[in-house]
């Protein structure tokens, strides 16, 4: 089955195109060891990632700032752990691994094939929940940048995905319409049902896929989406 109409194709970036948990371990063992903490990375890895999930929930739900959501959920991972680390020492922490984030560039199986086939057809843009500063860094030392004509961040819309705001903004940059429109994304709610109660249509990248839905379409790798555009 073929997506038909559809002229620009939205992208969500991390863990959809980059490979944020990969390049997340890559940025932890940086700070690890300028820090050289004597907690192994794997045990902070396992219990830092949930958090990580919620903290996120809570910063797209605007419950908590940038701020809280950078140093919330380290504090938290080593208080999970029963593991003392100094507030100052957190912060500065959280900072690093910032710096350190987007200079590891691996991207998702596929990225740059999936990309060169689409860029000759569509309209290519990134839709993003992530921080401005840092996106544009990862993108540009992924060696994606040039592939897309747009890039919305939800700090330059004001409003983060879900909210239709972040949607408007992006397509309102073009001559986009949402009916010829498509966003690829990993998460549910925030990149997928909010695309679609926008009108666009969407495509859910979920490595384990339990149910079909008629809302959208499900794939289980990136390379799959050539069998819809």
């Amino acid at each position: 089955m073929k997506l038909h109409n559809i002229k620009h194709v939205y992208f969500d970036l991390d863990h959809t195109l980059w490979d944020f948990e990969r390049n997340s371990e890559l940025a932890f063992a940086e700070v690890f060891k300028k820090q050289n903490l004597g907690l192994q990375l794997a045990d902070f890895l396992k219990v830092y990632q949930p958090i990580n999930f919620k903290y996120w929930e809570l910063y797209r739900n605007n419950e908590v700032s940038s701020e809280d959501l950078r140093y919330g959920r380290l504090k938290e991972s080593f208080e999970s752990l029963e593991f003392t680390v100094e507030d100052a020492l957190v912060t500065m922490m959280a900072e690093d691994y910032i710096e350190f984030l987007p200079k590891n560039n691996h991207l998702l199986q596929d990225t740059i094939i999936v990309l060169d086939i689409l860029k000759e057809k569509y309209d290519l843009h990134i839709i993003t929940n992530g921080f401005e500063e840092v996106q544009h860094k990862k993108m540009k030392g992924a060696g994606i940048s040039h592939y897309f004509k747009t890039i919305t961040t939800s700090e330059e819309a004001g409003v983060k995905k879900p909210h239709s705001g972040i949607f408007e903004k992006a397509l309102g940059k073009t001559t986009a319409i949402a009916e010829n429109s498509v966003m690829i994304g990993d998460n549910l709610e925030a990149d997928v049902l909010g695309a679609v109660d926008f009108g666009m249509f969407a495509v859910y990248l979920d490595p384990v896929i339990q149910k079909t839905q008629n809302q959208y379409i499900q794939i289980q790798k990136l390379k799959e989406l050539l069998n819809y555009l």
